[in-house]
């Protein structure tokens, strides 16, 4: 997942504020207590961020792959 997939789809599952106050505040268990900004900032994979996120807020398996994004299986 490229920055800009994680970007879009932060913004497509939370929308564009709500979705950028969760990257910049959300304390994120599977990260050791980082945000996901942190993380991504501390070179952890974008994708593990994303999933990190979604487990976080609980967001359906079915969905990790990214919202707007076709499913890669």
């Amino acid at each position: 997942m490229r920055l800009s997939e994680f970007r879009f789809a932060v913004a497509e599952e939370f929308g564009d504020a709500h979705g950028r106050a969760l990257v910049r505040e959300l304390t994120l268990g599977d990260l050791g207590g980082l945000t996901a900004e942190e993380g991504i900032a501390a070179g952890r994979a974008v994708s593990d961020v994303w999933a990190a996120l979604c487990r976080e807020t609980g967001i359906p398996r079915d969905r990790w792959h990214g919202r707007g994004r076709p499913d890669p299986s």
